[in-house]
């Protein structure tokens, strides 16, 4: 009977460390990659994942690697990519040639706020007020940068995070 307890004690601590293993790798996951939005991701993304996802754009400047926009509910979603020049001048990896640079939301009349984001309490975003009422919002680590207008949320940037870009340079 004893070596049962023991054996139950060792499976329960097998599965603790199991649970914090899953855990640990959930948590670096969250801080190596971008933000993505609806599914979209910046550097992993490309343009038939983003049209399968959003339909057909309503512009499309220029071709495979151009810019596209999208009308979507609540605004307009701008996506680019990267170009032969972009993985060129950045150094990066010649694979990287077609898929997400940046995704642009343009919110018509988003009610969010910073307040109601809490994003002054959040210690990874940087706060930056210009003028005309415009502060910005960025988190670099994440690749997440939010505009705000007035007080009132009008454009969100998706961008890979600086552990994205730190690995896709050659």
């Amino acid at each position: 009977m004893k070596n049962n307890s023991l054996s139950g004690n060792h499976a329960r601590r097998v599965v603790a460390a199991g649970i914090v293993a899953f855990a640990a790798c959930v948590i670096l996951a969250q801080s190596v990659w971008a933000a993505d939005w609806n599914g979209i991701e910046p550097l992993k993304s490309r343009r038939a994942d983003v049209e399968k996802i959003l339909g057909q754009p309503v512009k499309d400047q220029p071709g495979e690697t151009g810019v596209l926009h999208f009308k979507v509910a609540g605004g307009m979603v701008t996506v680019a990519f990267v170009d032969a020049r972009f993985v060129s001048s950045k150094r990066l990896a010649p694979d990287l040639e077609g898929t997400v640079r940046q995704v642009v939301l343009q919110h018509d009349n988003a009610s969010d706020t910073p307040e109601s984001m809490g994003l002054d309490s959040k210690s990874d975003f940087k706060r930056d007020d210009g003028a005309n009422g415009v502060t910005k919002y960025t988190n670099l680590k994440e690749g997440i940068v939010y505009t705000f207008i007035g007080g009132k949320l009008k454009t969100t940037y998706f961008t890979p995070s600086s552990d994205q870009w730190s690995r896709a340079q050659r």
